[in-house]
This record gives structure tokens, C-alpha cells and sequence, in this order.
């Protein structure tokens, strides 16, 4: 196939996708940028997150087949393992359908990073970063810092300790101060840089080449030992790769601020 040809259909496809779930596009809110401690980094470091626009509620079912049905590549049973392991959208009926197992609202799971990845490129978003992420789940309904109360913590915690059910639809947790749903108590959720906070070197940015999305070493620090349920989070990011798929794995998408 003729590269520009390639590029132009390639461009046609996602348009179509991006026409096909436009109401679940719109369904973005601004992220007011700021500073925060994160849990991780060297002598405390503080860092600065940008506004951006991110996602209300994460990819359903219902999305990600009209992806998987634009791009057949990215189907069960066509995907490559160097991008999908074998458990990659294991919980749908068909290849190509989740059918009646699952619900079009929930969020759709088993998904590696490289797809999630490329949903995303896909409608001009991305996902966000680990410090994005971080920063926006910070908050509780009220307040956009709420890592000291210890009714936010409590309530994270006791959803990583009951068993799962992934027949809850989006926007059945809390929405928080910036207007986004689920981020805590749905599912777990892919980050651009998911491992990047375990990666040796002189800054956990450097993160360039592929090679680093499939291994890291040991945690740098940390700034508050007590917060667990972040402790959780980095450790679970930590000990995956970007070809790995798990039923309680989905992602959402974020969107740079356009600056006229």
C-alpha cells in the first residue's frame, strides 16, 4: 500500500471512529492545573501538572467495540502478543462482540496499553500521565486535595479489599471536585507512563524508548509511608507490562488544552 495512501486511510478511519462516539468524546472537564507533592520522587519533589481536559468516565464496552469493529486489527483474535497478551478482551463472547456477558456502560477491561494507547490517539487525546492521573484523583467531592482525610483513604481502601464485580456502569462512584467519575472504585486505569516512577536514573521522565513501558526496578522514595492506597496503585503499575491485560484493568482518555 502507498505510505500516503496508508496515512490518509488510516486518517479517514479514525475520523470515523471519533464521529461514531462523539457524545462519549464531549464528555470531557478541565483539570485546573497546580502543584502537588506526589508520593514518589526525590527529597520531595513538587510537581507541576498543566490544565488539561480529561475524560468524566472511562471507556465502556460500548466504545471500545466500535474501535475494535473500525480497527479489525485490534480484534481478539488478530491482535499481535508483542501488543495484547492472551487474556486481551478474554471476558468478551466473540472476538469482535462482548455480547451479552457484559454491559455496553461498564467499563471495558482486559485491554493492554499499546490498545488503550491507540483508542486514544485515535480521537486526538491520550493517556494521561501518571502525575495527571494522580493529580485529578487526589480529590474527593469537596476538596481537590484530599490525601490527608482519612475518609478518602478509608474509602479507596475498602474497594481494593472487596471482590470485584465488573458489572457496575460508569458513573455509579463518586463524582469529584473536577467532575470526574469513577476514578476510584470501578476499575484500575492505564497511565502513559505507568512505570516510569520505578525506573532508575537521574529523572523518572526518562522514559523515551519502548523498552522502558515493559520493566522497572526498584521505588526511588517516598514522601508520605503511610498512604497506602497510593502505595498500592505504583506497585500494581510497577509489576505490569505494556502487553499486559487483566480484568480489572481499563483506561480513559485526556486531551491537551489548545493556548490561542
Amino acid at each position: 500500500m502507498n505510505p500516503t495512501f496508508k496515512i490518509v486511510f488510516t486518517f479517514v478511519i479514525c475520523s470515523a471512529l471519533i464521529n461514531h462516539i462523539a457524545a462519549q468524546s464531549e464528555s470531557m472537564t478541565i483539570i485546573k492545573g497546580g502543584t502537588y507533592i506526589p508520593l514518589y520522587g526525590i527529597d520531595s519533589t513538587t510537581v507541576t501538572v498543566n490544565s488539561f481536559l480529561m475524560d468524566v468516565y472511562p471507556v465502556t464496552n460500548r466504545d471500545y467495540l466500535i474501535f475494535v469493529e473500525k480497527f479489525p486489527r485490534w480484534n481478539r483474535s488478530n491482535v499481535k502478543r508483542l501488543f495484547a497478551d492472551e487474556n486481551y478482551l478474554i471476558n468478551w463472547e466473540r472476538k469482535d462482540a462482548f455480547g451479552n456477558r457484559l454491559l455496553p456502560n461498564t467499563p471495558v477491561t482486559n485491554v493492554s496499553w499499546f490498545a488503550a494507547k491507540k483508542y486514544c490517539d485515535c480521537l486526538g487525546k491520550r493517556l494521561p500521565t501518571v502525575d495527571e492521573w494522580e493529580y485529578a484523583a487526589m480529590a474527593d467531592e469537596i476538596s481537590p486535595d484530599a490525601r490527608e482525610k482519612k475518609s478518602y483513604n478509608q474509602h479507596i481502601l475498602e474497594w481494593y479489599e472487596t471482590p470485584k464485580s465488573f458489572k457496575n456502569t460508569i458513573g455509579s462512584t463518586f463524582v469529584n471536585y473536577w467532575g470526574v467519575s469513577d476514578l476510584h472504585g470501578l476499575v484500575w486505569e492505564w497511565t502513559f507512563d505507568f512505570n516510569s516512577v520505578l525506573i532508575s536514573g537521574e529523572s523518572r521522565k526518562d522514559v523515551d524508548k519502548d523498552s522502558n513501558l515493559f520493566c522497572g526496578s526498584a521505588a526511588v522514595g517516598a514522601t508520605d509511608l503511610m498512604n497506602y492506597a497510593a502505595f498500592m496503585r505504583y506497585a500494581f503499575r510497577g509489576s505490569i507490562d505494556a502487553n499486559y491485560t487483566g480484568n480489572s484493568l481499563g483506561f480513559r482518555c485526556v486531551k491537551n488544552i489548545e493556548i490561542e
